[in-house]
């Protein structure tokens, strides 16, 4: 089970599609402004955390997509597709290839548009997944959404269901507080750069910390309550 922005593309597939949705003309320049000062605040430190920025680029997507049409939408999905689909930490990247080769069923769980996560988990060999679903009627978008990443706990039940599978040797894979009542679920959770918050939660569950750093790896154990 993994989690896709930031576990294993390295960036969110999210922003990506809106940037490219804005490099497409489809994004006024004072809202696109707007959200770039917000991932730049973000970015040094200075004001501003990474949730409130993520806000920001939710409400600019989803303040353009009823003008937006499918082919547009998908001219920028296969644009960001086409940038980023090997832009994959190294890690999750060796441990998907090897668990499929090990016979694992592999699921994905995002909080990017369903549309973009269908590209990226066919191409890293995934056999089913769960993102957020915009939805469509004939002619274009309504703006209603289902997040099924609101609840990653009952998303992942319900593809355990679906496909008749057992937690019995899961792993689970996850980078931030939002993946941890999935990866309660699975008998090996691992927790892949964590931001603090992530890792506190981590080293009272006694869970494995993993960080991709340059070209190092370091796997952290926990004992006695300690890393």
């Amino acid at each position: 089970m993994f989690d896709i922005d930031g576990t294993l593309i390295r960036w969110q597939l999210y922003h990506a599609v809106t940037d490219a949705l804005a490099r497409q003309g489809h994004i006024s320049p004072s809202s696109y402004q707007a959200m770039r000062d917000a991932r730049m605040n973000w970015k040094r430190r200075s004001s501003g955390s990474f949730d409130t920025y993520s806000i920001k680029v939710i409400e600019v997507y989803e303040s353009i997509l009823k003008n937006v049409s499918f082919n547009q939408l998908d001219e920028a999905i296969e644009a960001v597709f086409n940038e980023y689909k090997d832009q994959a930490y190294t890690y999750t990247r060796d441990l998907i290839a090897k668990l499929k080769k090990d016979g694992y069923f592999l699921l994905a769980i995002s909080g990017s548009q369903t549309e973009i996560v269908a590209k990226i988990a066919k191409h890293y060999g995934f056999d089913d997944f769960a993102a957020t679903i915009y939805e469509r009627t004939r002619t274009g978008f309504t703006g209603a959404k289902i997040v099924l990443a609101l609840k990653k706990d009952a998303t992942l039940k319900e593809l355990v269901a679906k496909h008749g599978l057992g937690y019995g040797n899961s792993i689970g894979v996850g980078d931030s507080l939002s993946d941890a009542t999935m990866l309660r679920l699975v008998e090996q959770p691992i927790a892949f750069n964590p931001d603090t918050d992530f890792f506190e939660y981590a080293e009272r569950e006694g869970w494995k910390v993993v960080v991709e750093r340059k070209n190092m790896i370091y796997e952290l154990g926990s004992k006695n309550g300690k890393y």
